[in-house]
């Protein structure tokens, strides 16, 4: 396979475009020695790191810190069918919704779930495993080919009762995201997060699981890392030379730094992009492991609250709490993850008129006093988190706080028409009214300031009318640096009219995600300016840096590439291959393979990723619009008719799909 991967590499055609790594990672990606080659250099470096020990082993020694985890929700984030899970439960219950019936029975000691579907297709499942603990527990059932799939209709915890994740969506059988669909995989989109020591071992060739993990849960070795070192350690064994980074007490990751800690926590509180195929080593850096998301429209709103379920970090990461160095830990007992204090205590543990000595910049007052509230002692609205951190439902009956600490701007929620927290509780009123109480109660407050939202709600609406705007903003220090960063990535078409050296000076700055924005930002640009800039990504120490990179490059126009950017080709596909390889049971890194195919005029490799994009996620129209294209422009338009055809069995009546018909 390796004469194969040098062979692509150095093909072109006669316009100059580059075949090579998009063709092998859509077509000879998925051969057996492709993914051997793949494997085994990930099992040599994970051969030198500690072995897992259990949680179990931890008991005897940290007895304190066994109890509060294993009350927590971290421990019962994933457990096996017992008497301790969905108490209640499985005693002949009937669920029906949208022409689906669900019974759910205890037989021979066994659970089981009848589901028939809308199509008339009944099954027997024997519940595999139960995911979470509360306020609702995720049946998980095994439908074959190693696939755990999270069923939609889940238990309310509370209240005792059966109820549907998503009642107002119509989910046939077929659909990608139906319980059985890959959008509801929990092997590749759930088990990291609630599981010790976790890989995916996806077969692309078998399209199959083969997933294991050392703990089901997150037990301490998630957080710590492996621990037989640390055993040797306190048994005063010789320490074995292991290649991995470990701390002074045996472990991969060093819980005494603070940041480094929160980091640990971020994996999984954290909307983003998986680099590998299960649990990085507890201590590798976040931009090492994943892509933190961007504050993008569907996910954030254009202010940076919360809309879709991002979990918390890159909310935090929004606040002036986490510009002065407060972390997790500050607010979370790290095992048992509950609060430090109960209501305002724990706010008032820094804002008060007493302060922490930690934090010398605080402001000394009295935050719990009317003058400050403006509402009476002891009341809903007189409490911090219903003004600083509002709270959304997710998943039915599981409300989420924002973590961005944000003082109420309902000045800039009538403008953005975003959420407002005064109009949550004063719901018939305005937030033009709540923007005037405000400037009355706080006549120098910080609504005199300009806000971010304003700036990234003008790119989102048009990045080159707001071009200028966007790179001052990502040029102001003062500002978090996800809020620089996701300036940067909204450029897009608008980074044209800048000047290049401008966005190329943020390949230097310290933080990682602004780095990302840049390279992001710089895809717009010509290659044969940009190269410079390109290169210096590629070889950045911070792998998430070097991926955007080799994105960026590999998105240039084949007859565009200047030759300084062709050595750094096989450096940015294998980069780029290096991530992808983990995520071929993803639709979306198909997609991507297709377009960087397209762009390198590689159409036959376009059509089989896009292939199999539409067969993991059959309601995507636009891949299909394209495979019909490019199915017609290789195989004829017979061929391109029978694809529109199937296209339109998953997608009845799409107007996009009928539109076609009259070509074909």
């Amino acid at each position: 396979m390796a004469h194969f991967l040098q062979a692509f590499l150095a093909l072109r055609t006669p316009a100059g475009a580059i075949f090579g790594f998009v063709a092998l990672v859509s077509l000879a990606l998925a051969t057996e020695a492709v993914a051997q080659t793949a494997n085994a250099s990930d099992q040599a470096g994970a051969a030198y790191a500690p072995a897992y020990v259990g949680s179990e082993t931890c008991v005897s020694c940290h007895e304190g810190e066994t109890e509060a985890w294993q009350a927590s929700h971290h421990a019962q984030a994933w457990r096996m069918p017992s008497d301790a899970v969905l108490i209640g439960a499985f005693q002949g219950e009937v669920f029906e919704h949208d022409g689906m019936r669900a019974q759910f029975d205890t037989l021979e000691g066994a659970r089981t779930v009848t589901v028939r579907e809308k199509d008339g297709v009944e099954t027997v499942y024997t519940l595999h495993s139960v995911g979470g603990t509360f306020p609702l527990q995720h049946l998980i059932l095994e439908t074959g080919l190693g696939r755990l799939q999270s069923f939609d209709v889940v238990w309310d915890v509370q209240e005792k009762r059966w109820f549907h994740l998503y009642p107002e969506q119509d989910l046939p059988p077929q659909d990608a995201y139906h319980w059985s669909g890959a959008y509801k995989n929990w092997n590749a989109r759930c088990a990291e997060c609630h599981a010790t020591g976790f890989e995916k071992n996806y077969d692309f060739q078998r399209k199959r699981y083969a997933s294991t993990q050392v703990e089901i849960g997150v037990g301490c070795e998630a957080c710590h890392g492996p621990g037989q070192a640390h055993l040797d350690l306190v048994a005063g064994q010789p320490e074995a030379h292991y290649q991995v980074a470990l701390t002074d007490w045996g472990f991969s990751a060093d819980m005494s730094e603070p940041q480094a800690a929160m980091e640990q926590c971020a994996g999984c509180h954290a909307r983003r992009e998986a680099f590998g195929d299960g649990n990085p080593l507890p201590g590798t850096a976040f931009a090492d492991a994943y892509n933190l998301a961007m504050l993008r429209p569907g996910q954030y709103h254009a202010d940076g609250q919360i809309l879709d379920e991002v979990y918390v970090y890159g909310s935090f990461l929004q606040s002036k709490m986490h510009q002065q160095g407060v972390t997790c830990a500050n607010c979370h007992t790290p095992h048992s993850g509950e609060l430090l204090a109960e209501g305002d205590a724990i706010c008032t543990q820094c804002h008060s008129e007493a302060g922490n000595p930690d934090f010398p910049t605080l402001k000394l007052t009295d935050y719990q006093s009317p003058p400050h509230t403006h509402h009476a002692e002891g009341s809903e609205g007189a409490q911090c988190v219903n003004c600083h951190m509002t709270d959304q439902v997710y998943m039915g009956n599981d409300w989420r706080r924002d973590h961005n600490f944000r003082v109420p701007r309902p000045d800039v929620s009538a403008r953005l028409d975003t959420p407002d927290a005064c109009t949550r509780c004063h719901s018939d009123q305005s937030a033009e009214w709540a923007a005037d109480q405000v400037a009355g109660w706080f006549p120098n407050g910080r609504w005199t300031e300009p806000h971010y939202g304003d700036v990234l709600a003008r790119g989102r609406a048009n990045p080159q009318a707001a071009a200028a705007d966007l790179l001052a903003l990502a040029q102001d220090d003062s500002q978090a640096d996800l809020v620089r960063a996701s300036a940067l990535w909204l450029l897009g078409p608008g980074a044209t009219s800048l000047n290049l050296q401008e966005i190329g000076a943020f390949l230097e700055d310290e933080d990682p995600q602004v780095r990302v924005g840049a390279l992001q930002a710089l895809r717009s640009r010509a290659a044969v300016a940009a190269a410079p800039y390109l290169i210096q990504g590629l070889q950045d120490d911070v792998r998430a840096v070097r991926i955007a990179a080799a994105r960026a490059i590999m998105s240039q126009p084949a007859h565009r590439l200047p030759e300084s950017l062709r050595g750094y080709m096989r450096q940015a596909f294998q980069t780029f291959g290096g991530m992808v390889r983990n995520q071929m049971d993803f639709a979306e890194a198909h997609l991507q393979m297709a377009g960087y195919a397209m762009v390198a005029g590689d159409t036959r490799s376009a059509a089989g990723a896009l292939t199999e994009a539409v067969r993991i996620n059959p309601q995507n129209v636009q891949a299909w619009a394209t495979l019909v294209r490019l199915t017609a422009e290789l195989r004829g338009r017979a061929a391109a008719k029978d694809t529109l055809e199937r296209a339109l069995a998953f997608n009845p009546g799409d107007l996009t799909l009928l539109s076609l018909e009259s070509q074909f």
